[in-house]
């Protein structure tokens, strides 16, 4: 964790050992507040939206118990007004009016709220969003709609299956575990039951907010179109009264799974036809090896696609559609690495032998030993994504940095775990070899299995079979599995290394002819620009800011398929 300085001026520096993208033009600054709250200042001049983002390093793993959905509650209750600006639900109308738009969400250890504006209207959105963290008005009145709405949401993840299974991952999990909770909350969670048992929940929120809500554990993220200096001056204004009462990051440590919830296939009902096989194993958290990468390196090799690898033949035998392989559910104290694979019909019936392949496949890979050539081409592949980056919009940008605050040191709050860079075989052949049989939960999702079922997950009504599954039979589905050759990948010898621009001396006037035939003909003339190609002229004018530039163009005539008058769409490059 960074350590923050007293002051605001002692703090600040331009962006100094925060690592950017090498093409990445804006500034940035680091500065701490002098009530602890940390801050990262992005100026970026040629912006037509504003944006801020302020992570709250506490999510639903706190709820109080019997009040399930509290901090996601709370989150509600902040967009409704503050003392400054009592009107009710102003804030989100002033950015509306503006041209932006306002979001937040709450996970098991952050909240986090952000928006976007237009960059004429900031300074005033700014000051509305700054209001949530000093003196909000949590009104009786809007406690119960707000209650609603939280509600609302709830019955629309009912009949997401994504939502389904994994409360009932969650609900199959340690009860004294707060990965075991219900986290989104409902009606009765935070009206039924409460008022039964004589509690009331506006006193518990607003408890819950002077408990938890300080600044020293909280991340601000803001991104204007002026310079640094200025952007500096109206955060230190607008914020400098958010109430610090030294709070220390709520830590839940434990792993939320014991033996009696491994080594056990479950059969869940869902929603949506169709079938998925997800195999999951607890694993070491790969936050604390970051740049050496072991789940991304793992779950490149399981995923991969070529020949050889374990997709290919699924894809080949007719049993999948889809495969993916990672870390999935992580905090700072616990990981699940997680291998989905979606099937076809006739892969649905071939269950056993899938996971046969499957666990055959990580046998090879454990066996085979750790290979610094794939990690290398993994390194060069991160490195050229993240240098070479599009812009994404200001408000994901914050987002992202934000919540990255709270986990890696300064040097990487733009970085993240985008660029491994450590290449350490004994970390990554940990983790693999945490891929056992003897530590997987199997959720086997089908319509199929409807009528098949004995108990049912309590908050989504999820209708489940579970039964265990030893080593042994797993190893009898290993050796029964098809004979299929399983490799690993070999070396890729396109990924880019030079990504310098070539200055070519003596460039062609004109497109020269490449091919002509009585069908067609074809002009080529190098540029140093990649250009989209719209319309159907031959030679189309681009104008930029500098001057005009002629692309080229393929001329077709008179080929079956086409028609000279028809355009041609797509990026020309020959």
């Amino acid at each position: 964790m960074a350590v923050g300085l007293g002051n605001a001026t002692a703090a600040s520096g331009e962006c100094g050992d925060i690592l950017k993208a090498r093409t990445d033009k804006r500034e940035y600054r680091r500065i701490v507040l002098k009530n602890s709250l940390e801050v990262l200042l992005i100026s970026d001049p040629e912006t037509d939206k504003c944006a801020a983002s302020m992570n709250v390093s506490v999510g639903s793993f706190s709820d109080p118990e019997g009040l399930e959905g509290l901090a996601h509650f709370l989150e509600h209750m902040l967009f409704y007004a503050s003392e400054k600006y009592p009107e009710e639900d102003s804030y989100s109308k002033y950015i509306t009016e503006h041209g932006g738009s306002t979001n937040a969400y709450t996970s098991t250890e952050d909240t986090n709220y952000h928006f976007d504006i237009n960059t004429d209207s900031f300074d005033e959105a700014l000051d509305r969003f700054a209001q949530f963290f000093i003196k909000p008005l949590m009104s009786a009145d809007a406690t119960m709609r707000e209650i609603k709405a939280v509600d609302s949401e709830h019955q629309k993840n009912l009949l997401s299956d994504s939502w389904r299974l994994g409360q009932l991952q969650k609900h199959l999990s340690r009860e004294d575990h707060p990965y075991h909770k219900f986290n989104t909350g409902n009606m009765d969670t935070l009206h039924g039951r409460p008022e039964a048992k004589g509690v009331n929940t506006r006193s518990e929120l607003m408890k819950f907010y002077e408990e938890h809500y300080s600044a020293n554990i909280m991340h601000l993220v803001v991104y204007g179109k002026e310079n640094l200096d200025k952007t500096q001056g109206l955060v230190e204004e607008l914020f400098q009264d958010v109430r610090n009462t030294n709070k220390d990051i709520p830590r839940f440590p434990g792993q939320p799974c014991t033996l009696d919830h491994l080594q056990v296939l479950v059969k869940v009902v869902p929603i949506m036809q169709g079938h998925e096989l997800s195999v999951i194993w607890p694993v070491t958290p790969s936050i604390y090896h970051y740049e050496e990468a072991p789940c991304r390196y793992i779950g490149d090799l399981i995923g991969h696609e070529g020949e050889g690898s374990l997709f290919h033949a699924l894809k080949i035998l007719g049993w999948a559609t889809g495969l993916y392989a990672g870390e999935a559910d992580w905090s700072m104290e616990y990981s699940f690495f997680n291998v989905s694979i979606d099937l076809t019909d006739a892969g649905h019936e071939h269950m056993q032998d899938i996971l046969g392949l499957l666990f055959k496949q990580i046998k090879v890979l454990q066996q085979s030993g750790v290979s610094q050539w794939i990690f290398d081409e993994l390194s060069a592949i991160c490195e050229a994504e993240f240098h070479y980056q599009a812009k994404i919009d200001p408000i994901s940008y914050v987002v992202d940095i934000s919540s990255n605050m709270t986990i890696y040191p300064t040097k990487h709050w733009l970085v993240g775990s985008s660029l491994p860079s450590k290449f350490n075989p004994a970390i990554i052949q940990k983790v693999l070899d945490e891929l056992s049989p003897n530590n997987f939960r199997i959720f086997w999702e089908s319509n199929k299995f409807e009528g098949q079922t004995d108990k049912v997950e309590p908050w989504y009504n999820t209708a489940y079979h579970l039964e265990k599954i030893t080593k042994s039979t797993i190893q009898e589905w290993v050796q029964s599995a098809p004979d299929v050759n399983l490799l690993q990948p070999t070396p890729n010898v396109f990924i880019p290394t030079d990504f310098s621009l070539k200055d070519f001396k003596d460039k062609d006037i004109f497109p020269v002819v490449l091919r002509k035939t009585s069908f067609s003909r074809l002009w080529y003339k190098p540029d140093t620009l990649s250009i989209c190609v719209y319309g159907n002229q031959h030679l189309k004018e681009i104008q930029s800011d500098k001057d005009k530039i002629r692309s080229p163009l393929i001329e077709i005539e008179d080929i079956v398929g086409f028609r000279k008058s028809q355009p041609l769409y797509g990026s020309l490059k020959l």
